[in-house]
């Protein structure tokens, strides 16, 4: 296989989608302790989402807490309740290139800004005749890293 054009350096978030927000802020910032730094909200995405954080600096791990605006539209952030797995990578729009190229399928949306403000895109958790290669299930972002998580994790 040729040389990877990029790295995946680790962990940047986890995505945890509920009938209610409520009862995830229960177990996740008064029992494990995360405390929130935001809150986004997108009609397009159906979404009202509690961004919650473990950990700081450039090992920040961010966890965030989904409710859905309305339970009967899609996407249906709150039908897989461990939603998406977030991935920091030093060169996105390379990855993006070197495994599309290869079979990877994306999401619909490409490259954009995401909720934390990082550019983000999505792998498809499901594969296709064209894009045989996806999250097997899984809904996984990728997430560019900015230079301190590069730095220190690279």
């Amino acid at each position: 296989m040729p040389q990877r054009p990029f790295k995946i350096l680790g962990i940047q978030q986890i995505a945890i989608g509920g009938p209610s927000k409520e009862r995830l802020r229960t177990l996740w910032v008064e029992m494990f302790g995360l405390s929130v730094t935001g809150n986004f909200v997108s009609e397009r995405e159906n979404v009202d989402e509690d961004i919650c954080a473990m950990g700081g600096g450039p090992y920040k791990v961010e966890v965030d807490l989904m409710q859905p605006l309305d339970p009967e539209k899609k996407p249906a952030v709150h039908a897989t309740p461990l939603n998406h797995v977030g991935l920091w990578v030093d060169d996105l729009p390379r990855a993006v290139e070197w495994l599309a190229a290869r079979g990877v399928r994306f999401a619909p949306g490409g490259i954009r800004k995401g909720a934390a403000g990082y550019d983000i895109t999505f792998l498809h958790p499901k594969a296709s005749d064209e894009f045989p290669i996806a999250g097997e299930g899984v809904l996984i972002e990728l997430v560019q890293a900015p230079a301190d998580v590069i730095a220190a994790l690279g």
